[in-house]
């Protein structure tokens, strides 16, 4: 069963292995050294910084997801763990919170994300060349209608 929690300053270690394990089978895109310098922002930053909901099963993190207002800024799931609906319950909480429509920004060359988002119900509303650190990474804005 899975459950979704809001996270814990204990829980940083886990998620960022969680976020390196997904990034790297999934954003083959990625420079080297942007990737590095992705880790450093997401270990330093971002993680410690930022209110998360991580989904478990059994005890253990499995996924976790970043919620500003009615825009998903982060969704990350454990590999070993897709395809078990990790991804869909966490944004049906989402919708839950927010209790209408969702915005997401995803990478344009990460095929998986951008097809679960429109499996999902979300529809590309713009499109930016650069991603939000200006690096040469489209990315496509994307409403998931109320």
């Amino acid at each position: 069963m899975i459950e979704i929690r809001p996270s814990a300053a204990a829980d940083a270690p886990v998620l960022f292995e969680i976020w390196r394990r997904a990034v790297l089978a999934t954003h083959d895109f990625l420079k080297p050294q942007d990737f590095s310098a992705l880790e450093v922002m997401v270990a330093r930053d971002y993680l410690p910084s930022v209110r998360l909901w991580v989904a478990e099963e059994g005890g253990r993190a499995t996924g976790f997801m970043g919620l500003s207002q009615a825009h998903v800024d982060s969704l990350f799931i454990d590999p070993d763990a897709r395809g078990r609906g990790i991804g869909r319950r966490l944004m049906a909480h989402a919708r839950s919170l927010v209790g209408g429509a969702l915005s997401v920004d995803v990478n344009e060359q990460n095929d998986q994300a951008v097809g679960f988002y429109r499996r999902i119900g979300f529809q590309q509303t713009g499109r930016s060349s650069l991603d939000d650190q200006g690096r040469p990474y489209p990315l496509l804005h994307m409403t998931w209608p109320a």
